[in-house]
């Protein structure tokens, strides 16, 4: 690997603007409120950016792109399910949820707003939901940075040991630093970037096939069901891949980009500005997979690496067909599609060990300064702990984040989404929805029951508990009372 190499001075230029980004929000961070939701003070763009990067990681650019490789377009019904469950969330949940964390406590993370908006005095709630966080996002920061690992062993020939540490440093170094404004205007960086990367190259790729017509043809020569969005798919299975779309309302790390913006009124602009960013992303990631198919049977010479690993389609069109000083910077996208979900994740974890156990059951006068520091130190504790588990290069923990999210969004999804609609749910209701969306995942999973991806039982079943075990209780006329009062802010001001 030579330093000349232009890939690698792209990738050193690019990771040290975002450290210097993460020492810029070190100077705006004077409070917990700062680091971990950065005073919600986030406006449209960046609200709408952040939460899409913070979405989209590394399978945007090499998973998706490579089952569209193999397969064709049949594999598009997850992107189809994820653009509608994102939209849906931004309208039902995004507005509300932003209102109703400030009427309860001006919570700043997903079990303070739970402990808060169902007066759960046992602390019973949040730790619950704290532990699924911890859980979850362990293993979800594990695969980031397997992922990043991956990205450097391919790119620049490194071991695997390197790899893992090249590619976890930056991340860790301005999360560390500059905590949710840090995190969310990278993220910003990094959501520009990719898009310029996902618009760019399907339309190179198309120019070196010779255009729309003769693209089509050569796809169509090497197998014509590549066009048909029903190959070798059932009911149960269109069913599953668009079941993913039910995890965006239990995803904290999205959550907490609602949860920041600056007020209701930015939320209906960031919503139109994600949803083209998403639409342009997925729409590009499914071209360049679906159009390598026609490059790569016409350049069979080149065609080992992704005959090998068929993820690495777009990793090989960038380095095939764009000068190496652009290739770097399309490469760079993939680095920055992990980086971004992967720093949103760590300071998720942040806060819930900051805010959820430490300041509510050890130090619950502890100063600002201090619990800053300590959410720092929980950055690095989560991060050493995910590298600890990301070591073994043979690990399966990448198979992991499908459980991950289906995990989060039945255990969290239905208790957020009714929480912020329906003013009957209690506190007992909370805590049945988000035990029975966990094992219900747990059990289906380990079963694998009629094929089925397992957030949709899991999300109907807590959605069935909520419901019930609420109608055997009742609020309490406090929480009603704030319940209407964020509802009449929220219609005043959307």
């Amino acid at each position: 690997m030579s330093v000349s190499n232009p890939t690698l001075i792209t990738f050193v230029i690019y990771i040290a603007a975002m450290v210097l980004i993460g020492f810029m929000a070190y100077r705006s961070t004077n409070n917990l409120s700062d680091y971990i939701l950065g005073g919600r003070s986030l406006g449209s763009v960046v609200t709408a950016l952040s939460a899409g990067a913070s979405d989209m990681s590394g399978w945007l650019l090499m998973g998706l792109p490579g089952a569209i490789y193999m397969s064709g377009l049949s594999e598009s019904w997850i992107a189809i399910g994820l653009i509608v469950g994102a939209y849906l969330n931004w309208l039902f949940v995004a507005g509300r949820l932003r209102v109703q964390t400030e009427h309860n406590g001006d919570a700043l993370t997903l079990p303070d707003y739970f402990s808060s908006r169902f007066e759960d005095k046992s602390g019973l709630l949040r730790i619950i939901s704290a532990v699924v966080i911890l859980v979850f996002f362990t293993i979800y920061c594990a695969s980031g940075i397997v992922a990043g690992a991956r990205l450097f062993e391919s790119t620049f020939g490194m071991s695997y040991e390197t790899a893992l540490w090249a590619g976890a440093a930056a991340t860790i170094a301005y999360t560390f630093v500059g905590g949710f404004l840090a995190v969310s205007w990278t993220d910003t960086v990094q959501a520009t970037l990719m898009i310029f990367a996902l618009i760019l190259t399907p339309i190179i790729v198309l120019l070196a096939t010779g255009g729309v017509d003769t693209t089509f043809l050569a796809i169509e020569a090497k197998n014509p069901d590549n066009f048909n969005m029903l190959k070798n798919t059932t009911f149960i299975g269109i069913i599953s891949l668009m079941g993913w779309g039910l995890g965006y309302f239990g995803q904290p790390h999205i959550l907490a980009r609602f949860m920041a913006a600056d007020s209701v009124k930015s939320i209906a602009n960031a919503r139109r500005i994600s949803m083209t960013w998403m639409i342009l992303c997925l729409g590009g990631t499914v071209a360049v997979g679906f159009f390598g198919i026609a490059y790569f049977s016409a350049h069979p010479e080149v065609a080992g690496p992704v005959t090998e690993n068929h993820e690495r389609v777009f990793i090989e069109l960038a380095k095939l067909l764009f000068n190496p000083w652009i290739a770097g910077v399309l490469l760079s996208a993939i680095l920055a599609a992990v980086m971004s979900t992967l720093s949103c994740q760590l300071l998720v974890c942040s806060s819930a060990l900051t805010e959820d156990f430490y300041k509510t059951f050890l130090r619950k006068n502890a100063s600002q300064v201090e619990l800053v520091w300590v959410g720092r130190l929980m950055v690095l504790l989560v991060a050493l702990i995910a590298i600890a588990m990301a070591a073994n290069p043979n690990n399966r923990v990448l198979g992991l984040v499908s459980y991950a999210w289906a995990g989060f969004g039945a255990a969290f999804g239905p208790v957020v989404l009714i929480s912020v609609i329906w003013k009957h749910m209690t506190r007992n209701g909370a805590l049945a929805g988000i035990l029975v969306g966990a094992i219900t995942v747990i059990v289906w999973k380990h079963f694998e029951l009629l094929g089925l991806y397992e957030i949709i039982p899991g999300f109907i079943f807590a959605s069935l508990a909520i419901y019930f075990v609420s109608k055997m209780g009742a609020p309490t006329a406090g929480m009603v009372e704030r319940f209407d009062a964020a509802e009449k802010d929220y219609n005043l001001n959307k």
